[in-house]
């Protein structure tokens, strides 16, 4: 069911508080993804979300650390856009594809660092942001501070926005991630 209610704005059409972003957007990747066409009906959102995402990118988390928070979300959410992008993204970055399979099909990850990413990110959403002591220490027995788990936070914040966005507008995936579609594994 196609939602007709979120418009794929352009540049000339979207509202005058997103054309901006809208712009960097369309500079720094040399297209404009739907999904931030309709993400642009909202200025607040996708300035928000665009904000937000570029100091997560600056978090003194490693870059594969930070991906293992998105898609974690991503396939928790069930958000099929996300995933393929992350999954384009940790392949950009090389990440081992044992990793990447197994965030994308919720099996065990083979990296004892990133599985304690991924289990203290299980924690913080299943709590509400209250993980127990033995997960913090988990979390931080794997060589992550203090500041690496309130930057969970911080990507837990920002890509539940992207996620939800994603979900409410039906963003689909574009054609130049169609390589990294994603389905959710059945039960």
């Amino acid at each position: 069911m196609s939602r007709q209610y979120f418009p794929t704005h352009t540049v000339e059409s979207a509202p005058a508080g997103s054309r901006s972003a809208m712009e960097s957007t369309q500079r720094h990747l040399g297209h404009l993804p739907e999904a931030v066409g309709r993400m642009a009906e909202s200025p607040e959102a996708l300035t928000g979300f665009l904000e937000m995402s570029a100091k997560f990118e600056r978090s003194t988390m490693d870059p594969v650390a930070r991906e293992v928070v998105v898609l974690t979300i991503a396939t928790r959410n069930v958000c099929h856009l996300c995933v393929a992008m992350h999954t384009a993204k940790l392949t950009k970055l090389k990440a081992d594809p044992a990793v990447i399979s197994a965030l994308r099909d919720g099996t065990e990850l083979p990296d004892p660092r990133l599985a304690a990413v991924r289990r203290f990110t299980l924690e913080l959403l299943a709590t509400a942001g209250s993980p127990s002591t033995e997960s913090l220490d988990d979390f931080l027995s794997h060589g992550f501070t203090t500041r690496n788990a309130l930057e969970v936070v911080l990507g837990i914040g920002t890509y539940t926005l992207s996620t939800f966005a994603n979900r409410l507008t039906e963003a689909p995936v574009d054609e130049r991630m169609a390589a990294f579609a994603w389905e959710p594994a059945t039960v």
